[in-house]
Parts: structure tokens; sequence; C-alpha cells
């Protein structure tokens, strides 16, 4: 079997970004030989590659692997600023850990995801920042049926996703840092400074004391919207280095990534994407409206206290294809008003409000402008009370 075939296992909604793009990973790895980071799969510049794609060129190998295309063209998988990217690769490479803050929906779990599975070769080593995340998803818990049994032991013993990271030498993502508690966080501090994890119930044994592996880091997310939820402490900050994820600056782009990604979610939805481009025109131009507070002519708009994030956009996007797919009946551009107010009502009630005035404002103005789309539009306003 060949890294471009593919494997029925059980069927999965989702697959992590390793077993989604191994044809590219295992391709990279071969075409780049150049030094690597210890610990890493690819070099600095395959990551990258792999990240923000090869701008529609095909890569050669340097010599014919078994199971390998000769030339490959690697796609485009995050939309923003290849600098960045740079930036994050370079943080990564000198074992330094990452930190990726945003607004909800810029893509920071798919960008952490991509690094992690690109350096590491698997983006599971994992933890959930929530209220109730524990110390023990930091560094260690019990196996409780051994620890009755046997005491301490290191049989006993039960890694956290960062403890298997450091013992491997890999990346292990902590995603919605500021969820967990500060005292949860500060565990980190240690880890971070002395690149080892002290076992204190397994002292005078030789696991008391588990020092990283080269290539250990770690990638965290924030909200930027999650500030003072668990503000980071200084000496936490100070381990990191800060990367900000901006919304897509380019609307065509932007476009572009809704579009595939809500045809990937009906068609896991077992239909067919049958949206028209001039409906996801129109959804891609509310929402980078509302977000920015200035319409694409310049009027002015009043920004809603949610999100209007790309993110959810392509939920929008995607609820459209399912329901033009399995609901049909009429025109699928009469559902929009419907789910942006779904949106809009996420956080604030006065968001309604908002909404409306901006349907009064540039969705009027357009409509007055002879635009067919913008009329019907301006028609549905009744269906957003």
């Amino acid at each position: 079997m060949t890294v471009t075939e593919e494997t029925a296992p059980a069927a999965r909604q989702v697959l992590p970004a390793e077993e989604r793009h191994a044809a590219e990973l295992a391709f990279l790895a071969a075409q780049d030989p150049g030094p690597r980071p210890p610990g890493w799969a690819l070099t600095p510049r395959a990551v990258v590659t792999f990240v923000c794609g090869s701008d529609g060129a095909e890569l050669t190998l340097p010599k014919r692997r078994a199971g390998l295309p000769t030339k490959l063209a690697i796609a485009p998988k995050f939309v923003g600023e290849r600098a960045l990217v740079e930036r994050c690769v370079v943080t990564l490479a000198g074992e330094r850990g990452l930190l990726l803050t945003g607004e909800p929906g810029t893509a920071k779990s798919m960008l952490s995801e991509l690094l992690a599975a690109a350096v590491s070769g698997t983006s599971a080593l994992t933890v959930q920042g929530t209220a109730g995340t524990t110390e023990d998803a930091f560094r260690y818990g019990w196996n409780y049926a051994l620890l009755l049994a046997q005491g301490p032991t290191s049989q006993a013993l039960v890694d956290s996703p960062v403890l298997s990271a450091m013992r491997t030498g890999r990346v292990v993502r902590v995603e919605e840092i500021t969820r967990c508690l500060p005292e949860v966080q500060d565990a980190l501090v240690s880890i971070l400074s002395d690149r080892r994890l002290s076992v204190p119930e397994l002292t005078a044994t030789e696991d008391a004391v588990v020092s990283a592996a080269p290539g250990f880091t770690v990638i965290a997310t924030a909200n930027l919207r999650d500030r003072g939820v668990s503000e980071m402490s200084a000496a936490l900050k100070r381990r990191f280095n800060f990367e900000t994820v901006a919304p897509i600056a380019d609307a065509d782009a932007e476009a572009t990534l809704i579009r595939r990604q809500a045809v990937a979610a009906v068609q896991r939805a077992g239909a067919a994407f049958g949206v028209d481009d001039a409906v996801l025109d129109a959804l891609v131009t509310v929402f980078r409206d509302l977000r920015s507070g200035r319409s694409a002519e310049g009027w002015d708009v009043e920004r809603p206290g949610t999100v209007m994030s790309t993110a959810e956009a392509v939920q929008v996007a995607a609820s459209l294809g399912v329901a033009a797919a399995y609901l049909p009946g009429g025109d699928v551009l009469d559902l929009l008003p419907g789910h942006l107010l779904g949106v809009v009502r996420k956080d604030d009630p006065a968001d309604h409000g908002r909404l409306l005035g901006y349907w009064d404002g540039p969705v009027r103005r357009r409509a007055e402008d002879g635009s067919p789309m913008w009329r019907r539009l301006w028609d549905l306003r009744g269906s957003l009370r």
C-alpha cells in the first residue's frame, strides 16, 4: 500500500491532520533532506510549505522513492501571512513555547494542529483547557487500582499529554489555556523553564525526574475575548512567544476558504453542495461588513458584540448547503437572514437591533442601487423580527 492509497477504517467525521495529509507529509519528508531540529519529522522549510502550500508549483523528489509520486503540489491549508507561520516555526525550532492568540474563529486551533502534525507527526497530544482542568492534565495521574496494589510505582503512573510529549520529544497542544485556573496554568512554568518534571512519589528511583527529550515544546491557544477569564501569570507569559492570528484580510481568499470548507462539511453530511457563488458572496460581504464596522462601499456599520468570524461564516454556508440538499424548495437565499440572526444572537441581545440597522443601511442602499440579490434580501427584512 502506498501513502496515496486510502484505507477504510471505521468511518470518522474528521481525520486528524497527520492522517488527512499523510501523502503530503511523507512527500515533504523525502523531498527536503536538509537539516532538521532534533526530533523533527520535517525541516523547518518543509513545515512552512506544508502549512502555506507551494504556491501552485509542483515540488520534485531528488530521487525516486517507492510509494511516492515524483512530483506533487502542496495545497495551502492555512489562509494567513506566511511570515506569521515562519515566526511560529522558528519559535518551535528554538524549543520555546508558542502562544497563538486572536479573536474566536481565526483558525488558531487549526494552525496549532497543522504545526504539531508537521513537526512531530502527530497532533493527538492535546490538553483542552477548561475551568475544570486539573494539574493532572499537565503533570501526571495514577492508575488507582495499581496504586492500591503496588504503591506508587512507574507502572502505576499515568502520563499526561504533556509528560508523553516530554518523554518522546514532541509538540503538545494546550487549547484555550486561559480557560484553566491560574494555579493549573502555572504547572507549565517549571516544565518550560527546567525542561523536566519531578515525580515526588517516586523519590529515590530512576523515574523520580523525567527530562524532556529534544524536540519537546508547547503550542497553546487563547482567545482575545477570554482575557480576564484566568489571566496568565507574568512568569508563564515570559516562557511563550506570542503570535496574533488575525482575521483573513483578503475577501477573495476568505470566500474561497468558506466555500472549500462548506463543501467538505456538506459532503460529510452525504450530499452535494448546491449553493450559488452569488449567495456565498453575499454571506461573505455581510460577515466582513459587520466584522469591520464598515461596508465595502465605505458606509459606517454598527459592529455587533458577537464575533463575525470566518468559522461562523463556514457554519452558515454549510447549513445553507445542507438545507438546499435535504430540504429543497424555494431560493436558498431566503434562508440567509434567519441564519445570520442565529449568529448575532449568541452573545448580546442588542445585536439583533444592530443586524436590523445593517439591513436598514447597506442592504437597503444596495437594493436601491438595483442589485436583484440585495433587493431580495431587503424584502426579507421582516424575517429578522
